[in-house]
């Protein structure tokens, strides 16, 4: 048996070890107040979750896509593309893109050709237009000039804009793909591959056409061209963007004229052709026969507000021709009309 002094000294020792205990442990891990206001702020206002996939926009996403990524998607089997470019003054709802995608909706064979467009947007308000339309855009960024507004007719930016245009173009061919390259300002009327040469490296359309596909000196047009990918066309580009270091006033199609017939480009070897008009018009010579017409151009016409009036009675005349039982044999085309006032 303990005897009671021993039972007070042993809880005695027990409560000074305890003690000891709490001082060391209290030196070791201090311990900290903790603010209820600082609590309930952190419980109300959580950290936001982080975004669906669902939610990322889809212009983020297609500016993401190379350049390159786009051309392949569009691509056909033998990876031709048809190009054109874009602003906003262009993009605008019930503007020239508008009737540009019409037409190939209502043309004869066209609608299957539009998976088969990239639209280049030369500035971020195309770009987004573009988008809401069509699935093959790519915003280019011009850092130097805002291409945006209508750019009239030999302007200075409207020189750097057709320059802008060739060296993407080049880009193109050295990439590997052939290419249509169409102005939005042209109507998808029917499918033109079936009126390509079979051969030649560089088809170009004509302001006017004299018979002879193989004349450089018809009046030529570089809205609708047709050119196939090899080291003749690559070199013949690069020096045609290069000659407008020599000729500063001058746009893509009038430097094309000042070179054609230098020697150069016989060393190239680039075989030209050049396309009727009967099918591939404009308002500069009509096509004669709208039973064989692929495309109609809104040449020879400055001002937004003309093209616009003009190539809507381009596609009228169209849709009456689509809805006749009878073939018809004299075309008589209601436009150019705005266009012919100065």
């Amino acid at each position: 048996m303990i005897g009671q002094k021993e039972v007070t000294r042993i809880l005695i020792l027990f409560l000074g070890l305890t003690a000891s205990c709490l001082v060391l442990y209290k030196t070791a891990y201090p311990l900290q107040r903790l603010n209820v206001n600082n609590l309930s702020s952190l419980v109300a206002s959580p950290s936001p979750p982080l975004p669906k996939l669902s939610e990322i926009s889809q212009e983020t996403a297609k500016r993401k896509i190379s350049f390159k990524e786009i051309l392949e998607n569009a691509s056909t089997k033998n990876n031709t593309v048809i190009i054109t470019t874009l602003n906003q003054a262009w993009a605008e709802p019930n503007s020239l893109f508008d009737l540009f995608l019409e037409s190939f909706r209502i043309g004869q064979g066209t609608q299957q050709l539009l998976k088969h467009v990239v639209v280049v947007c030369l500035d971020g308000k195309a770009f987004e237009r573009c988008s809401q339309l069509h699935p093959n855009c790519y915003h280019i960024e011009t850092t130097e000039t805002d291409f945006s507004g209508e750019k009239v007719y030999n302007t200075p930016d409207y020189l750097k804009m057709m320059w802008r245009r060739i060296e993407l173009l080049t880009q193109v061919l050295q990439m590997g793909f052939n290419f249509i390259f169409t102005d939005a300002d042209i109507m998808w009327l029917r499918d033109p591959f079936p009126r390509l040469y079979p051969d030649g490296d560089f088809q170009m359309a004509c302001d006017r056409f004299f018979g002879n596909p193989f004349d450089s000196d018809n009046w030529v047009n570089g809205g609708f061209t047709y050119v196939r990918s090899n080291n003749r066309s690559i070199e013949f580009y690069k020096f045609w963007h290069k000659s407008r270091l020599d000729y500063p006033e001058l746009h893509d199609q009038d430097v094309f004229n000042r070179i054609k017939h230098m020697p150069y480009i016989t060393e190239i070897g680039i075989q030209m052709r050049f396309f009727d008009t009967v099918y591939f018009g404009g308002f500069c010579q009509t096509s004669r026969d709208i039973n064989l017409v692929c495309t109609m151009h809104a040449n020879c016409c400055i001002g937004l507000e003309k093209k616009l009036h003009d190539l809507n009675l381009v596609l009228d005349d169209w849709r009456k021709y689509l809805s006749l039982s009878e073939h018809v044999q004299n075309t008589t085309w209601s436009a150019p009309m705005k266009c012919l006032e100065d």
